[in-house]
């Protein structure tokens, strides 16, 4: 009885814990938005630098390194994110992709995924990248030099529509600054891939007579709302992350940006930046070994920017190149570790990745021969878990049947001491020890188990691949809540009859929480996705039918038994 009511203490708080995290995400105290003074200071900061005009400052100009140049990247304000008179789109289309470039910057405006859905209406493709009255989000590059480019230039295109060809690998749109610096020659092209979320852009500059290389920016703007769709229960992680190898995987919130904390390292010689939100990213994946300056800054108005900044290749007597691979589309994990060294972290399982790696591999390896069902995959997964558990499981019930035998006892006892406890206590040390009982017995191995429900939890959570995956007759999606709330209601009865086939505790306090416990469950589970809802729905029939089972079997050998 006593380890009954640890197991179900325990499975609470560990499912407290969650839903309390959840709450201060959603509903907690949230970061200050920027002050007028720091929205100026930022704006001062973002003005490119201009060249002096005499040879020596130049080259002073020219020797600047990377790790200096960060204040020289234009900014971009709220008023300006609205296109200008000037410019014109050039829309692209590929088998996954289609995108919309603006003929000023050569800015990336907009990525609708035609092989995803909308969060909120199934029959319109998922839009990324948007520029639009409620939402900005942008792919934004430039040079840094004397009258190069930057993404606030203007550019021509060499075509107002570009679609790949059937048969053809890739496509690409030739932009050509309008003012670049005369004698110079500035092209940013932009290469699109079949079969691939990944566009390659890059720029050639001819002409450009320079003793040290100029630099490029990289970078995403984008404000700080939340994902349309998101749970308001289910919190996941919406900000800017950085990889180097050095380092590692480093998440940076929009709350970090504002104070000017930096996590990340400035400088490195390999990694990435990019943005990421629940089931996407976008990232800069610059190849290793040159020398990069990443940077993150806060340009008022809720508006935030993430970027690197590289130098740009010599390529022979006045010519100058370099490409830089844009990462645009789902979380897909088989896929993201082959773009680039630890970007499949950005589907992030916390501290119990090393647990929810294999099994979302074991999910994924299912779902391959099951039908190609994600729910039912969800289901033998849960079913193998439970097999892999079942010795713990048997030891667990094992000891509630001995604890049945002395719930009398116990009873007794508490009646006979009252409220002396600490003589309560030690006569039920004693019971224990007569009995060769251990009353944390059935707790232990309930805890041993928790950290994989929980790494399952998030895998389930965090994978791209439920989203929009349907299930059975009504569940159409298992990445939303049930329609109907019948998995709730379901598994809010799978507890009642779980607690059921344990003894009711002596304190009417506690067996009054025991009672409550279910339907509180059910009700914060109605906003869960059906698929976490699924699993913990299956979790609880298997563990009622092991129960039942073992105290049945333990029952015919003698044990567990009421003595009368």
């Amino acid at each position: 009885m006593e380890s009954a009511r640890l197991v179900f203490i325990v499975l609470f708080c560990v499912s407290l814990f969650l839903l309390g995290e959840k709450w201060v995400q959603q509903y907690g105290p949230k970061e200050a938005p920027p002050t007028a003074s720091q929205t100026d200071r930022s704006s001062a900061d973002s003005v490119p630098t201009m060249a002096p005009a005499n040879k020596a400052s130049t080259e002073q100009s020219h020797a600047t390194t990377p790790a200096s140049v960060a204040g020289q990247v234009p900014g971009t304000t709220a008023a300006q994110v609205g296109a200008p008179a000037q410019a014109q789109m050039v829309q692209v289309e590929t088998d996954l992709l289609h995108v919309d470039i603006s003929t000023v910057g050569g800015d990336i405006d907009r990525v609708e995924m035609l092989k995803q859905k909308d969060a909120i209406d199934p029959k319109k493709n998922f839009v990324l990248l948007d520029k639009s009255a409620t939402h900005t989000y942008l792919a934004q590059t430039g040079l840094l030099g004397d009258g190069l480019p930057t993404h606030k230039s203007l550019y021509v295109a060499s075509s107002p529509r570009v679609t790949l060809p059937d048969g053809a690998d890739k496509v690409s749109v030739v932009l050509q600054a309008v003012d670049a610096p005369p004698g110079t020659t500035v092209k940013k092209i932009l290469t699109f891939h079949r079969g691939t979320y990944v566009i390659d852009v890059a720029y050639e500059v001819d002409g450009l007579e320079a003793s040290t290389p100029p630099n490029a920016y990289f970078q995403l703007t984008r404000d700080d709302s939340t994902p349309e769709g998101d749970s308001k229960w289910v919190h996941t992680f919406t900000g800017v992350a950085v990889y180097t190898e050095g380092e590692k995987y480093k998440k940076v919130t929009f709350g970090d940006i504002t104070k000017g904390k930096i996590p990340y390292p400035k400088t490195a010689t390999d990694g990435w930046i990019g943005m990421v939100q629940h089931y996407f990213v976008a990232a800069w994946l610059p190849a290793g070994g040159a020398k990069r300056e990443f940077f993150t800054r806060a340009l008022g108005e809720h508006l935030f920017s993430a970027g690197v900044i590289l130098p740009v290749e010599a390529a022979g007597q006045g010519t100058w190149k370099i490409s830089v691979p844009l990462y645009v589309g789902p979380e897909e994990q088989d896929k993201l570790a082959a773009l680039a060294p630890g970007l499949q972290y950005t589907v992030d399982y916390g501290w119990l990745t090393v647990i929810a790696t294999p099994l979302f591999w074991a999910l994924s390896t299912i779902h391959k021969w099951v039908f190609h069902n994600w729910g039912f995959a969800i289901i033998v997964l849960t079913i193998l878990i439970k097999a892999m558990f079942f010795p713990l499981s048997a030891t667990s019930y094992k000891s509630m049947a001995k604890m049945r035998v002395l719930a009398p006892k116990l009873q007794k006892l508490k009646e006979q001491y009252g409220d002396d406890r600490q003589k309560l206590h030690q006569a039920m040390m004693e019971l224990y020890k007569t009995e060769k009982i251990n009353p944390l017995g059935g707790c232990l191995p309930i805890v041993v188990q928790i950290p994989v429900f929980i790494s399952l939890y998030w895998v389930l959570l965090g994978s791209v691949e439920m989203r929009h995956a349907p299930f059975i007759l009504w569940i159409t999606d298992l990445s939303r809540p049930d329609p109907f709330y019948v998995l709730p209601v379901l598994m809010g009865i799978s507890m009642i009859v779980q607690s059921r086939l344990n003894p009711e505790p002596p304190d009417p306090i506690q067996a009054k929480v025991m009672k409550i416990m279910p339907i509180a469950f059910s009700v914060f589970f109605f906003f869960f996705p059906a698929g976490l809802v699924l699993y913990w729905l299956v979790n609880n029939v298997l563990s009622i039918t092991q129960q039942w089972l073992i105290t049945r079997q333990l029952e015919r050998s003698g044990v567990g038994v009421r003595k009368r």
